[in-house]
């Protein structure tokens, strides 16, 4: 990307106000944001149009009951900031295939998908383990 045409924000000042926005997440409401949990609801209340008798009487859904919450529209935010953000930057694109990922793994779809669910299950089980 040529850096006179890259209208978006600078990367520092984005990681800096996000840690200023979890400090005041945590000061203000003494909540610590995430999206791991979001995820595992939305997958509940997706289930619980099918057998809500099951998910009534799963363990974790006992415990963290699937429902639209604070966290839930904090990760519905960061998907509207995201493309508001790219829209008023003039960077957003419709790509079935970003330029990273056909030049490492090919125009081939089963590599790529392959790397990308592995990928996904690391990060998921990583969030998950550390209660995220």
């Amino acid at each position: 990307m040529n850096k006179s045409n890259d209208r978006g924000w600078s990367p520092y000042l984005a990681g800096a106000l996000s840690g200023v926005v979890s400090v005041l997440s945590v000061w203000i409401a003494g909540k610590f944001f995430g999206a791991s949990t979001t995820f595992v609801r939305s997958a509940g209340m997706i289930e619980k149009i099918f057998n809500a008798e099951r998910v009534g009487t799963m363990d974790y859904f006992i415990k963290e009951a699937p429902r639209i919450d604070w966290q839930w529209m904090f990760v519905l935010g960061i998907f509207i900031g995201s493309l508001i953000a790219s829209t008023t930057s003039g960077t957003f694109r419709l790509k079935a295939l970003p330029d990273m990922w056909e030049s490492r793994f090919g125009p081939g779809r089963m590599k790529r998908g392959v790397t990308a669910f592995a990928g996904g299950v690391v990060a998921m089980f990583g969030a998950r383990l550390a209660d995220g």
